[in-house]
């Protein structure tokens, strides 16, 4: 089971911030740095000192790390033309020496959209599969080559397709709860399927969907990789996991109940009971990102028991 820590800094970080907990993930032995695509806070919380933007923080890490993964849960379709960032990805998949793997959504909190002037269109999800076909066809046509594209919403003719990632292949990774069409999407495109803050009988059950639609698309199931993103809150005793829960506005039987929290064996136990269902990689969403000290205990008391 790999631990990857997934930070949420629209809720208020700078990018130095940032900086010391991927130089943490990296020194404490987790497999990756993720960070979401957001640019307005959510809940109570101001958001000081402000948003900052997914792709330049990756920039700047792929450069002042040398190990961990690097990569987004989930870049907002709305944001940015695929085109454009299929040429963003490329290029801090080449600053990172090839560690690079893109999470693309559809894009969902309309309040951001307002606030920045970014279109929000109704038809995001039908917007989505055209980028992941433009995405994934740039990185893929052959040096020397054009690439040419005419959908509804997009319209690429004689593409150099160029910047090339380092990697032969970028990991794309699609998640959701959607029953039809997420798991359709994830068997056309990803190498990754994610399953965010579910239960593990959800999990479950959404896991055997995308299976199932790999299967039917003529692909082993097997050969994507199932996970989960669930918040995370780990204490030596019953009050620090107390003290934890409430530097970040959480009460600690909500969390236990919907996250991953407690002692380190609890949830040691409960990391084992997601594996059951057949998901191989664990998202930490750590939202209190000054305390480092909660990173070092889950490396040696939750990750040493799982390697």
């Amino acid at each position: 089971m790999d631990l990857r820590i997934f930070t949420e800094p629209q809720q208020g970080a700078t990018y130095d911030t940032l900086l010391a907990v991927a130089k943490a993930t990296e020194d404490l032995g987790f497999d990756a740095f993720f960070r979401s695509d957001h640019f307005l806070s959510m809940g109570s919380g101001d958001g000081l000192p402000g948003p900052t933007d997914a792709w330049l923080t990756l920039a700047g890490l792929a450069r002042e790390t040398k190990r961990i993964r690097l990569g987004t849960l989930m870049t907002a379709g709305t944001f940015r033309l695929p085109g454009v960032l299929a040429i963003q990805v490329a290029q801090v998949d080449q600053m990172s020496g090839g560690r690079v793997e893109l999470g693309l959504g559809a894009g969902w909190f309309e309040q951001e959209h307002k606030a920045y002037g970014i279109p929000f269109p109704k038809e995001k999800f039908a917007r989505l599969e055209e980028q992941l076909a433009i995405v994934t066809g740039l990185w893929e046509t052959k040096p020397g080559d054009t690439f040419d594209f005419h959908g509804t919403y997009y319209d690429l003719t004689d593409s150099p397709a160029l910047p090339k990632p380092a990697q032969s292949r970028i990991p794309v990774l699609i998640g959701g709860h959607g029953a039809s069409r997420t798991p359709k999407l994830a068997a056309q495109y990803a190498d990754e399927f994610n399953m965010p803050f579910a239960s593990i009988e959800d999990s479950e059950r959404q896991f055997g969907r995308v299976r199932a639609a790999a299967e039917a698309a003529g692909r082993k199931a097997d050969d994507l990789i199932y996970s989960n993103a669930l918040v995370v809150c780990v204490g030596k005793d019953d009050q620090e996991v107390a003290r934890r829960a409430a530097v970040i506005g959480r009460e600690v039987d909500e969390l236990k109940a919907n996250g991953l929290a407690g002692s380190p064996s609890e949830v040691v136990d409960k990391i084992g009971r997601y594996a059951e269902t057949g998901s191989r990689r664990i998202y930490l969403q750590v939202l209190d990102l000054d305390d480092l000290d909660h990173l070092e205990l889950i490396s040696s008391q939750v990750q040493s028991q799982l390697s």
